[in-house]
């Protein structure tokens, strides 16, 4: 475990009284199979479940009564022929107590917890599930389909684990921070092996491979592409041409769970062509601007549409754009360039609590999710606290599909000068991602050292 039993037993005392009564379970992940059962996936545990429970075995589960107080840790002792294929793991008893849980029990008893709660008509709290196996059981459980399970989760809970994990603690950032020196390691790797000839899966590669070398795992699938355009675009075995841009998005997880998450753009060849410049130096005048201005109490939804007023700004000098800035954003015509929000939440999850509905994670009474189209890709748009962690992540992206549809359709025309804007059909995409904790007077970036972004440095280092 990451933190001391007190730590954990602090954190679901704070929960019991945030929930105020009924019966609390968590559900900690099972192993799943990939391609046949016995090859299974790499295990991850549910982040919610490590942060109050920290344990990090397969088939457990928490149950938290939040009327008496009594905490459960459920699981089942491995027999021999479990340890003959994966060793000896310590009983449940003994995990209980290293988390400061006082009672245990097989998992069975689960199904009787939560039968007897509704039999005396009481709240049971569970998190939306996003995993099929947890949908059945709670289906079982809980008397309802499993399709119906994610809408039946407690929002008293679900806003209480967002209050909670949403601040981060000096050690979770130091833990982040972690993560943070791994992906240096790995960007830096990246701009190393970045030449034409070489193919996109071998940077991949070598990128993760960083990670896995120490301990850790990537937090997410690696971005590694020349087609920046595409925002989840895997690495390919096409191999790196002369004069194009290649985007770096991967971030590391480290051995207990914690993230970080960066993405670089760079040339090919080393050099940046004057058009690229052009085009990189407004993504990174964005990215600067959230340095310099975010901090407690502003509205991340305000820091959006600042980043996108300077865009736009800066697109009217290059002659992609025109007219009156406020009123170019407030008609959302600068999202045929950024169709994604500013940036989200971070921690145990790249995309931190994003499965217990973004709804309660980024917005509330005062900040609305919007529907118009690239604003309402922004994840976050609350106000900033002192303790959270979001990444900052401006980016600029010609999608032909897009600019076509677009000029067919005469969208956004006397803000947007389509006859320039072709001439980048081939450009591809530049996004600059850095992760950044609010701190009680503004902001400042994580990792002890920034991995190379400033146009200059990139092919300084390149070279």
């Amino acid at each position: 475990m990451l933190f001391d039993k007190k730590v954990y037993s602090e954190r679901r005392r704070i929960l019991k009284d945030k929930v105020g009564s009924g019966l609390i379970i968590f559900l900690g992940n099972n192993n799943a199979p990939c391609n046949y059962p016995a090859n299974g996936y790499t295990f991850r545990q549910d982040s919610s479940f490590l942060y109050f429970f920290g344990q990090d075995r397969d088939s457990l589960a928490g149950v938290i009564d939040a009327d008496s107080g009594q905490e459960w840790l459920l699981g089942d002792d491995i027999d021999i022929e479990d340890i003959i294929w994966t060793g000896f793991v310590p009983s449940v008893a003994s995990l209980a107590a290293e988390c400061g849980v006082e009672n245990s029990a097989p998992y069975a008893k689960l199904n009787q917890f939560v039968t007897d709660a509704l039999k005396q008509g009481r709240k049971v709290h569970f998190l939306p599930p996003y995993r099929h196996d947890h949908m059945i059981l709670l289906s079982d459980m809980m008397g309802i389909h499993p399709l119906k399970t994610r809408e039946a989760a407690s929002v008293d809970l679900i806003k209480a684990v967002v209050s909670m994990r949403s601040i981060k603690s000096e050690a979770e950032v130091e833990e982040i921070e972690r993560a943070m020196a791994i992906g240096y390691q790995m960007h830096c790797t990246a701009m190393k092996a970045c030449r034409p000839g070489v193919t996109e899966k071998s940077i991949a590669g070598q990128i993760e491979g960083i990670a896995m070398s120490q301990g850790a795992k990537v937090s997410f699938n690696s971005i590694v592409t020349m087609h920046g355009e595409i925002f989840h675009g895997g690495p390919s075995l096409n191999k790196l041409e002369p004069g194009r841009l290649l985007l770096v998005d991967a971030g590391a997880e480290t051995v207990n769970n914690y993230c970080s998450d960066n993405t670089r753009t760079m040339p090919v060849n080393g050099k940046f062509t004057q058009k690229q410049r052009d085009i990189y130096s407004i993504v990174e005048a964005c990215h600067d601007l959230v340095i310099e201005k975010a901090h407690p109490g502003m509205r991340w939804l305000d820091m959006h549409l600042d980043v996108c007023r300077l865009m736009t700004d800066r697109l009217k000098d290059l002659d992609l754009m025109r007219g009156n800035t406020d009123d170019a954003v407030a008609a959302g015509a600068h999202a045929l360039f950024m169709q994604h929000g500013l940036g989200h939440m971070m921690g145990m999850d790249v995309h931190d609590m994003e499965g217990l509905g973004q709804i309660y994670v980024g917005f509330d009474e005062e900040v609305q999710p919007s529907d118009q189209f690239g604003t309402n890709c922004l994840r976050y748009g609350k106000r900033l606290q002192p303790g959270f962690v979001l990444t900052d992540e401006p980016g600029i992206y010609f999608i032909p599909a897009l600019i076509d549809k677009w000029k067919s359709e005469r969208m956004h025309k006397d803000f947007l000068n389509y006859d320039k804007i072709e001439k980048y059909l081939d450009f591809g995409g530049i996004r600059i991602e850095d992760d950044i904790l609010i701190t009680p007077t503004g902001c400042r970036v994580l990792g002890a050292n920034i991995i190379p972004y400033h146009p200059d440095d990139v092919e300084a280092f390149m070279s």
